[in-house]
């Protein structure tokens, strides 16, 4: 298979082919749009143009809404017209589920078309089935003969088409096959795809979104791989799904969207949150920024490797000796700075995680808790929490400090032969020097890597596989340092820096550097590390970003059960508006919330539906009963 990029060491755009979605031009070399999907209700005219209007002035380029049925499609029109009589004439995207009559509709009024293969010629009931390769071949004849009247139309009318993968809905027919893959959400797209290409209609837009960022970039790196094997090019959709709100939803996004982005791969984004879709687009913008010409000061490498010694495709932890808490066999540690503070106090450690209580005389230690701090040449003066270890300079240690628990020295590698054999100790290294030869010899070290650059993801990869060609297994902390003041904008850009890395399962540690608060260093470390599954400190929630079918306040019910439950570490919670994003979505959560009709909620444990028809005001007490019942609930700590 060919790989899923040009070069795996120096970032160059996929060059994908040239699509229209109305007066929008995508693909190409034309600039990574911005969309997103309105909220409300599209039978509510006023309050969809009301919104399209507000996501458009935030700088929405591409406008989607939920055609959930013929009278919504049909309503499209009238959205359109009131927009148009505004001066609004950006493009609409009517996105479909399980209604191809309502499709065909669209196609008559919109400039593009949203379908999902899993659900667009199939009803998801959670059934194995299995086929032979006769009768598998006969549900393809059916899915084409109901796909092909939409493909025709859109040919006919010049209006572009996204087909549209999620990993949650799958078609139980594709689950027989490929199972709960990315491969099974590629050859999902790639059936669709086949029927586009036969009637010669090309003007095509592909997606392969999860809420699981690994399985989302997996997905993605895949689709790319096989559409170069098959002479393909089609523009690229990024977007992680049901990403969450706050602080945690905008680094899940960055962390799946950024890795991809850092690879040159995508042409338009959506950052799903569960929040006004206005507040969306400038999120989306502050991450592009990243990759804005001014902003860039990559290295080209010219590598000797001709592919990855790892595979890109799904996730293993890269083999490491252990050097304490530090190495494969441990989740991966995080390490933040003190060493611009002239004396350190206890309350210089609440950004880290730990408080300290004067009248207990005790630490207490949040699951946000920094396992490292590097003073520099300071030195506390006060009795460490019993989970922090300290990194202070080679001098400082040295002189003073070498002989205190928990202490370690950070060197640089001119520092090397003055530390023994068997003391661990941290080596600050630029992934660009590329020499790791004489690191075979220096087993008690951990790396900690850092670049001037700002391809990182591509000169980490390149430094890792010179160490996998040289058998060095000491383990890896990465660091990153945004130049960027702006709070959110630091987090999404750290979160694209060094997200794809521990994906591919190369991360022993984290270190995020820069001048902004040291505990919002903190929380984004433990956030990214969060989103790509390798070390789980709080609950997680997989929420939807609201769309016309929702059919309650999702903004009002997670803020409700985040409340409730957010103590819940390692706890997954899903929470969808609607039976179409309902248990397929949240495929991997613990626990589920599914809006099905007004007023009226399903709870889930995992994929099976536990209790129907909860009314909505007992909703949440019910889960958090559900949960009790099952033995994963724990009281609070007061």
């Amino acid at each position: 298979m060919l790989p899923y990029c040009q070069d795996y060491f120096n970032r160059i755009r996929f060059k994908t082919s040239v699509v229209s979605v109305g007066k929008v031009l995508l693909g190409g070399d034309y600039p990574i749009r911005v969309q997103s999907m309105t909220t409300a209700d599209t039978m509510d005219t006023v309050g969809s143009v009301e919104e399209s209007i507000r996501m458009i002035d935030a700088g929405c380029e591409i406008v989607r809404l939920t055609a959930p049925s013929k009278r919504d499609a049909e309503n499209l029109k009238v959205i359109k017209a009131e927009l148009l009589s505004r001066g609004y004439s950006s493009p609409l995207v009517a996105d479909i589920h399980f209604t191809p009559n309502a499709a065909e509709i669209a196609a008559d009024i919109v400039e593009k078309i949203r379908v999902n293969p899993g659900n667009y010629a199939d009803k998801k009931k959670f059934e194995e089935l299995d086929y032979t390769d006769e009768s598998y071949e006969q549900e393809l004849e059916r899915i084409e003969e109901k796909f092909t009247p939409l493909v025709l139309k859109c040919k006919k009318n010049g209006i572009a088409m996204r087909i549209g993968t999620n990993h949650g809905s799958l078609s139980d027919r594709i689950l027989s096959r490929y199972g709960d893959t990315p491969q099974g959400m590629v050859e999902s797209a790639m059936e669709f795809l086949r029927i586009c290409v036969k009637h010669d209609y090309h003007n095509l837009v592909l997606s392969m979104k999860a809420s699981n960022t690994l399985v989302m970039v997996q997905a993605y790196r895949l689709l790319v791989a096989v559409m170069r094997e098959n002479n393909m090019n089609y523009p690229l959709h990024l977007g992680v799904t049901e990403a969450g709100d706050g602080e945690d939803g905008r680094i899940k996004s960055a962390v799946g969207i950024g890795a991809l982005l850092e690879d040159g791969l995508g042409d338009t984004i959506r950052v799903s949150l569960t929040e006004d879709p206005e507040h969306e687009i400038p999120v989306a913008n502050k991450l592009l920024e990243k990759y804005a010409p001014e902003n860039r000061n990559d290295l080209n490498i010219d590598a000797p490797f001709s592919e990855l010694t790892y595979d890109p495709y799904s996730y293993t932890r890269r083999k490491t000796i252990n050097l304490g808490n530090i190495g494969s066999d441990h989740v991966p540690v995080v390490v933040g700075s003190l060493n611009d503070v002239s004396e350190i106090k206890p309350s210089h450690l609440f950004g880290f995680g730990y408080n300290y209580s004067i009248p207990l005389d005790k630490w207490n230690i949040s699951d946000l808790a920094a396992d490292y701090i590097f003073v520099g040449s300071n030195e506390i003066p006060f009795e460490l929490p019993g989970t922090l270890s300290i990194i202070c300079s080679y001098n400082s240690w040295a002189q003073s400090q070498k002989e205190k628990a928990r202490h370690f020295p950070l060197i640089e590698k001119d520092q090397l032969p003055l530390i023994p054999k068997n003391q661990k100790a941290f080596l600050r290294i630029q992934a660009e020097d590329f020499d790791v030869e004489d690191l075979q010899q220096y087993p008690n070290l951990v790396i900690v890597l850092d670049s001037r650059y700002t391809n990182k993801q591509q000169l980490f990869r390149y430094f890792l596989l010179n160490y996998a060609e040289n058998s060095i297994l000491n383990p890896v902390i990465f660091t990153s340092q945004p130049s960027t003041n702006d709070q959110e904008q630091y987090q999404l850009w750290s979160s694209a820096d060094l997200g794809g890395m521990f994906i591919d399962g190369f991360g022993d540690g984290i270190w995020l550097q820069g001048a902004v608060p040291v505990q919002l260093k903190n929380t984004t470390s433990f956030g990214i590390l969060q989103a790509t599954r390798t070390r789980i400190s709080k609950t997680e929630y997989i929420s939807c970003p609201s769309c016309g079918r929702t059919l309650f306040d999702l903004q009002e019910t997670t803020a409700k059960i985040r409340e409730r439950t957010s103590h819940l570490k390692g706890i997954k919670i899903g929470i969808m508006g609607c039976i179409v994003n309902g248990p397929g979505e949240m495929a991997d959560a613990d626990y589920g919330y599914v809006g099905t009709g007004p007023g009226k909620i399903h709870l889930y444990k995992e994929k099976t539906v536990v209790l129907k028809n909860v009314p909505e005001e007992n909703a949440v007490e019910s889960l958090i009963e559900l949960i009790r019942e099952n033995g994963d609930w724990i009281d609070p700590v007061s």
